[in-house]
């Protein structure tokens, strides 16, 4: 759903042009697979679409190719902080999605909705909505561009 919700952002940004994403987890779990049917079908109900998507692995040569690499729980920071080998630069490129969301508490994560329900695949959306978001601003800020019109 982050990917998708970034994407959305970014065009209506205007930053397609000069901001790419792409998606990877941090396992081998579902390589090859299609979003959760329930997360695709909260990105429907929501007037998205995640029919593209397919699930990669990230491995720890990708690292240096991402000006940055946004993480989901402490997990995934940490699995990914192991991949960039106490590299300083590779390590300042890493963060949670949440910390883009200025109403999000400090360390906040994104709960993994895969057991639950339409409701926690709901409150996932919000949360990772507000932080594409703030994401975005960050992005067009860096960029000198001003955010979404």
């Amino acid at each position: 759903m982050a990917e998708v919700l970034i994407r959305t952002e970014v065009e209506a940004a205007g930053l397609a042009d000069r901001v790419s994403v792409e998606s990877a987890g941090t396992g081998d779990w579902h390589i090859g697979e299609r979003m959760d049917r329930r997360a695709s079908a909260e990105l429907a109900r929501r007037g998205h679409d995640g029919s593209r998507h397919r699930a990669r692995q990230i491995e720890a040569d990708w690292l240096g190719r991402f000006d940055l690499l946004i993480a989901m729980d402490a997990a995934n920071l940490r699995d990914l902080r192991l991949m960039a080998d106490d590299d300083p630069d590779l390590l300042g490129r890493i963060r949670l999605f949440r910390s883009f969301d200025p109403d999000a508490e400090p360390a906040a994560q994104v709960p993994d909705p895969y057991g639950g329900g339409p409701g926690e695949f709901a409150a996932v959306f919000e949360m990772m909505s507000a932080a594409a978001r703030g994401l975005v601003g960050e992005l067009a800020a860096a960029l000198g561009e001003p955010a979404g019109d």
